[in-house]
Formats: structure tokens, sequence, C-alpha cells
């Protein structure tokens, strides 16, 4: 019975990504073609002397001349089929160039998680624990600063102190030095890691008061198998949601870091794109970034079910 509540729910689920890919889609694409700007002309900007002939030509080996449901269309069959077109700057297919630029995204996105577990989850602990005391509002006040500010201005900020100043580290992210990437995955460790300690302290705060501890403690176990085996055990559901959350962005490309470090990422090659009105990249990202933000949510309900088997479907969807 289980098993099939289950799979019709993950059915569902993946029956509802539908429209809302398609949605998402259309209107990214509506926005770029929007936009003002030409893409033929910021192609021939450089070259001086083109004719408008030259251009009209290219718009049409484009498919730029088309009217935009069609072009909506044909973009829509390509993806389907996996052909998302060529890049209108490099002429290189689009989920080529896409599948080159992951691998490091992919490595920004580990490391930064793992420095913001590595701190979040200790320091949210600790902070509930000393509620109130010297310890807690240390804690809380760095939370809100590191929430508060915004990503290019931490960026800059470590930039400046351990690569201008102290000199520890490269000032511009090479991926083939490993020191490299300790500042852009600091820089939004630092954001994550600020929301991720007040959430954890809220959920340590909530479990604490429950009657479960409040017996556990009365029977003499220990504090430290209380957080251990019961409250943290009950914090994962929080975690794996932010975890999934925190994924899907860092996997869509975290553009303003990876800009400013020159990560060759998702994210740099996507403001590039959209810079240079390269059309099917740009597209590629936004399906991309849809598919992933769906898809983690999808494992975020499945496995905060799993976690907590007392939470039915509907409140797991619900998220």
């Amino acid at each position: 019975m289980v098993q099939k509540m289950m799979k019709n729910y993950v059915i569902g689920r993946f029956l509802q990504m539908v429209p809302m890919l398609l949605c998402i889609t259309f209107l990214a694409f509506a926005a770029m073609r929007l936009a003002g700007d030409d893409a033929v002309d910021l192609m021939y900007e450089k070259s001086g002397g083109v004719t408008e002939e030259v251009k009209a030509a290219k718009r049409a080996e484009l498919g730029l001349d088309q009217p935009f449901l069609v072009q909506y269309g044909a973009w829509l069959k390509g993806a389907v089929t996996g052909d998302m077109g060529k890049s209108y700057i490099s002429g290189k297919p689009v989920w080529e160039t896409f599948m080159e630029k992951l691998p490091t995204t992919l490595y920004l996105m580990l490391a930064s998680v793992l420095m913001t577990l590595a701190f979040a989850v200790p320091l949210g602990i600790l902070a509930a624990v000393q509620q109130n005391r010297w310890v807690d509002v240390l804690i809380r006040i760095g939370t809100f600063v590191g929430n508060s500010l915004p990503n290019f201005f931490v960026g800059l900020l470590l930039i400046y102190v351990f690569a201008v100043r102290l000199e520890w580290l490269p000032i511009l992210a090479k991926t083939g030095d490993g020191r490299a990437v300790l500042l852009p995955a600091l820089t939004l460790a630092i954001a994550m890691g600020a929301k991720y300690t007040r959430q954890i302290r809220a959920v340590v705060l909530e479990e604490l008061a429950k009657p479960y501890v409040v017996g556990a403690r009365a029977r003499g176990v220990k504090e430290r198998t209380i957080l251990v085996k019961s409250v943290l055990r009950s914090s994962l559901v929080l975690i794996v949601t932010l975890l999934a959350l925190s994924m899907g962005s860092l996997l869509g490309g975290t553009a303003i870091v990876e800009t400013i470090f020159l990560w060759d990422g998702v994210g740099k090659m996507a403001v590039e794109a959209v810079l240079a009105r390269d059309y099917p990249l740009v597209q590629a990202y936004v399906a991309w970034m849809a598919v992933i933000y769906v898809v983690l949510n999808l494992a975020a309900d499945i496995f905060y079910r799993l976690l907590d088997p007392r939470v039915g479907y509907e409140k797991a969807g619900a998220l």
C-alpha cells in the first residue's frame, strides 16, 4: 500500500513538471526576444561595412526571421529530441558547450556545500544549546551579517583580504589549481551557511522543547546522546530540504560569483550568452535551471517522506 502511494505520488509530480517546464521555457524565450537588441546586429557590430542584405541572410539562416511561435516550436522540438541548436557566437553545439562548463560548476557546488555544512550544523546546534547566552548572541549576529551581505561584496572583500593583502590565494580562479576554488566556494558558503545556521538553530530549539526530550532528560539520558541520536536526526529533514534548494541554485550556476572569479562554469557562460544575445545558450541555461529546481524539489519531497514517515504525502508535496 505504501509503495503504491509512493509510486502514484512520484508519477503525479512528474506529470506536474511538464506544464511547468513548458511555461518557464516559453516565458524565457519570449523575454529574450522582447529584450530589444538583435542577435545578428550584436554579432556584426564589430565588423564594419556589413550590409543589411548580409544581416537578413544571417537571420534567415538562424531562423530569426520566422514568427515567434514558429521559432519556439522549432526550439522545443529540437530540445525534446536532444538537439538544442548551435551557439550563435562559437558555432559549437549548445549541448557540447554546456557539458564542457558543467564539471567546473559541480566542483564549485560540492566545495561550497561541504564548507557550509562544516560550520553551519555545529554552529546551529551550539546556538540552540546555548540559547540567549553570549555564544548564541554572537552566532546570531554573525549569521545576520553573513545573510545580509551580497555575494559580489563578499567575493570582492575576500579577494582583497586573502589575495591582495595576504597573498595566500590566487586572485583569479584556475580550475587546475586546488586552492583556486577556496575563495569562490567560501563566498557562496558564507551566505548559505548563515541561512543554514539560523534555521538549524530554530529547528533544534523546537525539538529540545518536545516532550520526548524532556522525558529523556528525566530518565538521566546524557545531553550529547539526546542531541546526536534524537534531535539531530529529526533536524535532517530540514537539512535535506535546504540542501536540495541550495544545490538547485548552485547547479544552475552562481553567475555573479563565477563572473567575479572568472570561474569557467555554467553561470559565467550564461552571463556571457545574455550579453551577446546568444539565444540557444540562454535557452539551454533556462531549461537546465528549471529541470534542476523541479527535480531536486521532488527529490527533497521524497526524502522528507522517507526520513519522517509521520508526514503524509500531501504535506510533503506542499513544501
